[in-house]
């Protein structure tokens, strides 16, 4: 990562809260690119301090293969990630990085996407748990759509659910990723999918860049509607995370100072105390989205702000919370 960030962040040093409790990240990306790099070493560096058993990783337009049928390329990305992973498993780092793979398929191409998806399990027997296609898009040309640049309403498509059908037979979960008020096209596709769980990440992305800056109190009442409909559909989960992204508005990476736990966790509280609320405990469970939210704040910083918000809860939650939730809803082994 840019030297410059790093002394940005090491401005505001923390010791881990509770060091020992065991951690398990379940979303975080790799890449490797000329000017930017952020593998399993990096990850561990970073991880440094709190006691991260495992992660789960999640695709992010990194090494795709250079050639060879378009649709099939996205599968260099899971080759890479399981390198990676097996290096984790043969390290002494503690971190056994990537434990879970999520990776992408275009479920756009209908039941053409089943050859994909079997490519996806052979590059990965024993790592690869699903897909993500995300739909993140908004109207305002101020708010950057995602990287594999779905279509408005990508989640209602036909052509989306005829692939989205696939992952029930071969049981593999569905990441969604889109903003704020995409999220009844995800309550509408867990209804009609209710068979395949569907893991929401970054609390929905409520938006506050754009027409939504300077509204947060009014899309907070909107994302907490959508959240009370989301949480009656019972084959959805809910990463806690992803709020220190700039596109949430809270603008702390434009700061001379980055913020410390205790900043973050009274900024995170009331979204994830009602994610909370509303789905239980059983079905949230946390997430670093490093290095993305990096721009925002350290690691172990962040894991503080988590460990001080889930501290309200008794200790099996707190359990529940930081590790145990994940490793049952990616079928991890406990490490």
């Amino acid at each position: 990562m840019p030297a410059d960030r790093d002394d940005w962040l090491n401005q505001v040093i923390e010791e881990p809260l509770e060091p020992e409790r065991p951690l398990l990240d379940a979303h975080h990306h790799l890449w490797d690119y000329p000017d930017n790099r952020y593998l399993h070493a990096e990850l561990c560096a970073d991880a440094a301090g709190h006691n991260v058993r495992q992660s789960v990783f999640v695709e992010c337009l990194s090494e795709y293969s250079p050639d060879g049928p378009r649709e099939m390329r996205p599968v260099g990305e899971t080759e890479f990630v399981e390198a990676q992973a097996e290096l984790a498993a043969e390290s002494e780092e503690g971190l056994r990085t990537a434990a879970g793979i999520i990776g992408f398929a275009d479920l756009m191409l209908g039941p053409g996407v089943a050859p994909v998806l079997a490519a996806h399990e052979k590059a990965s027997p024993g790592r690869f748990r699903g897909i993500r296609h995300s739909g993140a898009w908004d109207p305002s040309e101020a708010i950057r759509e995602s990287h594999s640049h779905p279509p408005p309403h990508l989640f209602t498509r036909d052509d989306f659910r005829a692939g989205f059908a696939e992952l029930e037979q071969r049981g593999l979960l569905f990441e969604a990723w889109c903003f704020h008020p995409q999220l009844p096209d995800v309550a509408d596709l867990a209804r009609v999918f209710p068979r395949t769980t569907i893991v929401l990440d970054h609390l929905g992305g409520p938006l506050g860049i754009g027409p939504y800056a300077g509204r947060r109190d009014e899309v907070f009442r909107v994302w907490q509607g959508h959240i009370r409909e989301l949480a009656n559909c019972p084959n959805i989960v809910l990463k806690l995370g992803g709020l220190a992204m700039a596109i949430n508005g809270f603008g702390w990476h434009k700061r001379d100072l980055p913020p410390d736990a205790a900043e973050l966790e009274a900024a995170f509280g009331p979204w994830m105390h009602f994610c909370i609320e509303q789905f239980g405990v059983e079905r949230c469970f946390f997430e670093s989205n490093f290095p993305v939210d990096r721009v925002s704040c350290s690691y172990t910083v962040l894991w503080n702000a988590f460990k001080r918000l889930a501290a309200r809860y008794p200790q099996a939650h707190r359990d529940a919370l930081l590790h145990d939730n994940a490793l049952g809803v990616y079928g991890l082994a406990a490490v």
